[in-house]
């Protein structure tokens, strides 16, 4: 009896044991699995899509009057008086100011009397060699002394129209003493007053008025390098100002400088828009909106799955069995949050998110989520925008 018992027992130990270790195994199993498992990376991707078909450029503009004119002095004297101020709408010739000049008065009348001189003396001086001319025929005098009143003849006639110079010359300066609008516009600054003596000339006396015609306005743009081959003649435009928020004014594209500033590295364009209204403001800022065409193959990739290695730019691909390949790129412009990719992907790639610097090509790796679905552009946007502080 008992030995049967001892057999009982030593069944029930060998059961335990075996047991025992077969858990032993399975754990060992489990955690070699859990192991293998957790050694490969967890990752985030992002499908690729095809790039926008069109960008908007925004840049600032400077806002010109279409025709601007300083004016100046062009005889000296004394304000006699002014007839506008500022915001005064003139047409051309309209008469701005009157300038009182006394010495040129003075001038005028001496060159007056020099002419009447001048002609007098050729009078005589034709009379006589005239007379001089009909001795010469019946050998009363000789040839030399008619050739001599000949020539004092037309010596004196020269001295007639140097006269008749300078009193025209005097006489459009008396008439420079009507100041006069050049064109049909808005006078934009008057500086000067009742009594101030004025010098001609626009390097030495104060500038008189200022006249803008605000009908047009001139829009000029610094376009970036990187841009300045898809802008051309005749683009459209619109242009937004903070006076007037939510709205849009159109423009367009009318030239270029067809050469690159050495020392910004920008094209310098020039637009226009129409402002029979006047309600636009020369002289101000704008905030210009160009609509750019894109490369067709072109696609834009978060700017966090970047690898900067030291054999170049990379990003880490997804292959179809969640294998790493690190693919190298050309990098186009930079738009902050993203970044224009010209070689090395296509629409439909996935692509790894914020890839670990450890990553290596031909890896294995584990989804951490599916991937989102395709989107038109890296981020799903339809548009595409830019603005010189994030062009390349």
């Amino acid at each position: 009896m008992l030995r049967i018992s001892g057999i009982v027992f030593l069944a029930v130990l060998v059961t335990l044991a075996g047991l025992g270790l077969s858990n032993r195994f399975a754990a060992n199993a489990d955690l070699e699995k859990v192991t293998e498992r957790d050694a490969i990376a967890s990752v985030q991707t992002v499908t690729i899509g095809q790039g926008p078909v069109s960008e908007e450029l925004i840049l600032p503009g400077t806002v010109e009057a279409q025709l601007q004119a300083p004016i100046y002095a062009r005889t000296s004297g004394y304000i006699k008086a002014w007839y506008t101020d500022i915001g005064a709408h003139v047409t051309k010739g309209q008469l701005l100011a009157e300038i009182d000049s006394p010495e040129v008065d003075d001038q005028l009348r001496q060159a007056e009397a020099d002419l009447a001189t001048a002609q007098a003396n050729e009078q005589l001086a034709r009379s006589t060699a005239e007379r001089w001319r009909i001795l010469l025929s019946t050998d009363s005098v000789s040839k030399q002394d008619n050739d001599e009143k000949a020539a004092d003849a037309a010596a004196k006639s020269a001295a007639v129209r140097a006269s008749q110079a300078n009193v025209a010359r005097l006489r459009q300066l008396k008439e420079f003493a009507r100041v006069v609008a050049p064109f049909d516009g808005v006078v934009t600054a008057r500086r000067i007053d009742v009594g101030a003596l004025i010098n001609a000339g626009s390097g030495v006396g104060p500038q008189l008025f200022n006249v803008a015609d605000n009908t047009k306005l001139r829009i000029y743009v610094q376009v970036p390098q990187t841009y300045a081959p898809k802008v051309g003649v005749d683009m459209k435009a619109e242009l937004v100002f903070s006076q007037y928020p939510g709205k849009r004014f159109p423009a367009v594209l009318v030239r270029t400088a067809d050469a690159i500033d050495p020392a910004a590295r920008t094209l310098l364009v020039e637009l226009q828009a129409d402002n029979a209204d006047n309600k636009l403001l020369p002289g101000g800022y704008a905030e210009v909106h160009i609509a750019l065409p894109t490369m067709a193959q072109t696609v834009r990739a978060p700017i966090n799955t970047l690898l900067f290695r030291s054999e170049g730019l990379r990003v880490a691909k997804l292959a179809g069995d969640d294998k790493v390949q690190l693919v190298p790129i050309t990098m186009g412009r930079d738009y902050g949050t993203e970044v224009e990719v010209l070689t090395g992907l296509a629409p439909g790639d996935r692509i790894v998110l914020n890839p670990p610097d450890s990553l290596g090509d031909g890896q294995q790796v584990r989804l951490a989520q599916p991937s989102p679905a395709p989107q038109p552009g890296a981020t799903g946007q339809n548009q595409g925008s830019a603005s010189a502080r994030t062009a390349n």
